[in-house]
């Protein structure tokens, strides 16, 4: 196995150390959760500039990388839904899961074609904007729940009904752009009458 795929595997194996160290209450237990989250995203950036960079691109990293952002990310929405850190309920989780499904969906297809359907520029870029809010929702939860700062109430306010949600609004936003792309890209495949 490369190096590439070693960290996309390993990316994958982190995905319950973050969900327990939400979980489990220890002295600063979010602080860790946002480290071995942001770990995990430092290996999606390193794995495929890896590959792509010495020429290691396999179908076990085309195919694993994807499934394990989708994997980390679903996982730490359904967290913060249940944490009810997202105030908006479970409507952005909902979607944003559809749209990995779907896509999920297109790669089957095109694998039994012999395609293998690499990440596009969109969803890459939603991978990293929603990597990245939800970095940001980590460590105010650490700030808030870790380090119990006495903080203005506008700023827990705005945070919480602002910050957060436009965050996670424009990685809806993104996430359905990707998906539409992708739709877009591989409708041929998707044959009525087969």
């Amino acid at each position: 196995m490369n190096l590439p795929n070693k960290l996309t595997l390993a990316r994958v194996i982190l995905i319950p150390f973050f969900l327990l160290s939400i979980y489990i209450s220890f002295p600063f237990h979010y602080a860790v959760a946002l480290l071995i989250f942001t770990i995990a995203s430092i290996t999606d950036a390193l794995d495929g500039k890896i590959a792509r960079k010495n020429n290691l691109v396999t179908n076990f990293g085309k195919f694993l990388d994807p499934l394990a952002d989708k994997v980390l990310v679903i996982a730490a929405l359904a967290v913060f839904v249940d944490l009810r850190e997202v105030n908006m309920g479970a409507v952005p989780l909902i979607i944003i899961s559809a749209r990995e499904f779907m896509v999920s969906g297109l790669r089957l297809l095109a694998a039994n074609s012999g395609t293998v359907v690499a990440a596009g520029i969109w969803g890459k870029l939603k991978t990293a904007f929603t990597m990245v809010a939800i970095i940001f929702i980590l460590v105010w939860l650490s700030v808030c729940g870790d380090f119990s700062f006495n903080l203005p109430e506008i700023l827990t306010k705005a945070v919480d009904n602002v910050i957060i949600p436009v965050l996670i609004w424009i990685s809806v936003a993104l996430t359905v752009i990707s998906g539409g792309v992708y739709l877009k890209g591989y409708w041929h495949m998707i044959d009525s009458d087969k």
